[in-house]
């Protein structure tokens, strides 16, 4: 059966929080990731507490660009490892088997490389990446890490793992013109040590969508055919609450249907 993840960030502490606790005592999901936000190691006893009296396990996610992230800006390099060191903190004290990196913003592959290398994480994963980001105004032309030659490299460079996100690769294979599924299915040779999954809301586009499971345009039967028995499937879906998850609960029902 697949060991499904509730995405949160490390500064939800509050009914996120408390909903958390509640669907895990209920058995209705099996790890929490945790996106870590640059200066909230003071939020880490929290999580702990979660980890150390409830048994919730953690995957840990290193922030990305929006977050003043981005290993493929050579100018980033010492900001970078700052904030590495922060997530290392959050994956050490919640003994997170793996740490989640995106390969970064406009640069190049081989310092993404070069940067994530120097940190010696046994437990990176490198996640799929759309190319080219949502519109906004900090104005990034092209994401690292969304052909199979990139993702290859840094593989070949850093000896890291692979997490496979189902809508990002949906959305690289609209940017160059290949059938999703087929896309999807071509990741799939790196092996992934876990994988994340939303609905998506137009399957020609090129931009990333968050959409609760069964609600956008995706074919779920095909999606689920490619993961394993026992894969790890973080759901990234919104929030449509500020105080509850329930949504969360409805697309554990449709995972499971």
């Amino acid at each position: 059966m697949h060991k499904l993840g509730l995405k949160l960030w490390s500064t939800n502490i509050g009914s996120y929080y408390d909903e958390a606790t509640r669907l895990y005592q209920d058995h209705l999901f099996y790890y929490i990731e945790l996106y870590i936000i640059p200066g909230s190691l003071d939020t880490l006893d929290k999580w702990a507490r979660l980890k150390n009296v409830h048994g919730i396990p953690f995957i840990i996610h290193c922030p990305h660009s929006a977050h003043g992230f981005n290993l493929a800006d050579k100018q980033k390099l010492s900001s970078n490892y700052n904030i590495y060191t922060q997530v290392k903190t959050f994956a050490d004290t919640l003994k997170s088997p793996y740490i989640i990196f995106h390969g970064g913003m406009d640069g190049s592959i081989e310092e993404t490389a070069k940067q994530l290398a120097s940190f010696q994480e046994p437990r990176a994963l490198l996640e799929n990446k759309p190319q080219i980001p949502l519109p906004s105004p900090l104005n990034f032309r092209q994401c690292r890490g969304a052909s199979i030659s990139e993702i290859t490299y840094v593989q070949h460079v850093t000896q890291c793992g692979f997490c496979l996100d189902f809508c990002h690769a949906a959305c690289a294979a609209n940017s160059t013109h290949q059938d999703i599924y087929t896309y999807m299915q071509a990741l799939l040779q790196f092996n992934p040590q876990m994988f994340h999954l939303a609905d998506k809301d137009d399957l020609l586009s090129p931009f990333d969508s968050h959409l609760h499971l069964g609600t956008g345009m995706f074919n779920l039967t095909k999606i689920k055919a490619m993961l394993p028995t026992d894969a790890l499937v973080t759901l990234e879906t919104e929030k449509c609450s500020k105080n509850n998850i329930n949504d969360f609960i409805e697309d554990i029902k449709c995972m499971k249907t």
